[in-house]
Order: C-alpha cells, then sequence, then structure tokens
C-alpha cells in the first residue's frame, strides 16, 4: 500500500500571507489525486505560536503565517473535503520547522508493520518543507521508495521548485510529472 504525503497545503500558502499563483495552481491536480487514491493519507501542518516573530524562523522571514487556530493556519478545504468525500482516513502532523521527526517516525512504523511499500510527497514549498521532509523519510528509510509529484508541488519561486527537484533526485527519490525538468534533460 501506498503513502500520500501532503505538506503544508495550509491557506497561508496557498491564498494568504504567503501564497503564489503555482500553489493556487496545484490545488486542482491535489484534488484529482486524491480522488483517485485508496491508500494512508499523512498531512503535515506548519504550526507557529504567536511568538512567532521573536524565533529564529520569524528573524529570518519576518512574515507572520500559519499561526495555529487561525484561518491561515487551516488545511485547505478543497482538499480536506476531497478526503472526507472519498472516506478516506488521515492523519495530521502538526510541526514548528521544515521537516517533521514525529512524521518519519510514524512512517518508518508503517513500512517495519507492512502497512506501507511506497510513499509519495506533494504540497508546498518544494524548496522548503518538502524537500525537507522526503529527504528525512529516505534518510531513515532508504530501501523505500519515495516519490515526488512535481505536478503538485509548488515552491517559493518556479525556479527554486525545480533546484529541489533536482536535488532530492540527486538523493535517490524519483521525480514524477515534472514537465519543465524533462525538456531541460531533452536539450
Amino acid at each position: 500500500m501506498e503513502a500520500l504525503v501532503i505538506v503544508d497545503v495550509q491557506n497561508d500558502f496557498i491564498s494568504g500571507t504567503l501564497g503564489t499563483k503555482e500553489a493556487e495552481a496545484i490545488i486542482e491536480p491535489l484534488v484529482n489525486k486524491i480522488n483517485s487514491f485508496d491508500g494512508i493519507i499523512l498531512i503535515t501542518k506548519d504550526t507557529h505560536d504567536k511568538n512567532y516573530l521573536s524565533t529564529q524562523e520569524g528573524q529570518k522571514l519576518p512574515v507572520e503565517h500559519c499561526i495555529k487556530g487561525t484561518f491561515g493556519w487551516e488545511i485547505d478545504s478543497r482538499l480536506m473535503e476531497a478526503i472526507k468525500d472519498k472516506g478516506l482516513d488521515y492523519r495530521i502532523f502538526e510541526k514548528d520547522t521544515f521537516g517533521s521527526i514525529s512524521l518519519g517516525e510514524h512512517i518508518v512504523e508503517l513500512y517495519k508493520d507492512g502497512k506501507i511499500d511506497s510513499i509519495e510527497f506533494v504540497g508546498v514549498c518544494t524548496d522548503i518543507c518538502v524537500i525537507s521532509n522526503s529527504l528525512l523519510v529516505k534518510a531513515m528509510l532508504p530501501e523505500l521508495p519515495v516519490r515526488v509529484d512535481a505536478a503538485c508541488c509548488a515552491g517559493v519561486t518556479p525556479k527554486a521548485h525545480e533546484a529541489a527537484l533536482i536535488t532530492m533526485e540527486s538523493c535517490q527519490i524519483e521525480i514524477i510529472n515534472n514537465v519543465e525538468y524533462s525538456k531541460h534533460i531533452k536539450q
């Protein structure tokens, strides 16, 4: 069975304080993916407190976002509706940093218990939290096939998105549905 990890597809990253048109553009493909998926769903939620601006991350990125309990912190309603309409079981992992150790530990348990045999990552931002979580899982389970669907991910910028995909591929993570990267390889 496959696990699908949906990374930080929260309102603040889609249409809120850190939203981009690229992030908005992945919602429909993500909903389509969920509608055709029958495995385990794992969701991460970037989660900050009101003191965010006093944290190291807040000093380097002084934009309040994903403050626990706010609308911006919530998972995009279109995704949650698709998950619930399909009747899929899901688990949410709140995280206050880029990668989630508890997500990685949970995936290790699923793998050891024979409940998953591959994993796919989607979400935002490709170059921050998607890469952090996929590399964390690949380091914890080097024999588990790890895949990233480029068409269902958005980076801070398109250039950063492509760079992250190249880095993940270098670390033996399979990149699927990456039209832009495929164009460069054929040249």
